[in-house]
């Protein structure tokens, strides 16, 4: 008795949609730098069906402030990674994670007299 996960026909689609490691180096990265910074204190993942999310948080009793998205059937169409503000806008969508990325990069960007 087997109690492997089954594995997908080529053209089924998987039971759920995941980070690879290649997509949360640039995620942690980010997510180093501003915990470093104190701004982010806390983090989640959630791998569902149709979409991973990873939530930023400052702290860890509030929503979210950015919610970095994975949605592979919008690939061909808008972009398959998508950055969501607190409120639920979606800041930035896109095929290149990093590119995404950066508008987190420059709205944390503070000028320091």
């Amino acid at each position: 008795m087997s109690l492997l996960p089954p594995i997908p026909f080529p053209g089924q689609a998987p039971e759920q949609v995941a980070f690879h490691r290649t997509e949360l180096a640039p995620i942690l990265g980010l997510y180093g730098r501003m915990v470093a910074a104190g701004e982010w204190r806390d983090y989640a993942i959630s791998c569902l069906r149709e979409v991973a999310v990873f939530s930023i948080f400052r702290r860890t009793a509030e929503t979210p402030l950015y919610r970095i998205e994975k949605r592979p059937r919008l690939r061909l169409r808008q972009g398959q990674y998508a950055v969501i503000g607190a409120e639920g806008q979606v800041l930035r969508r896109g095929n290149d994670l990093t590119q995404v990325l950066r508008v987190i990069d420059r709205r944390s960007l503070r000028v320091v007299d």
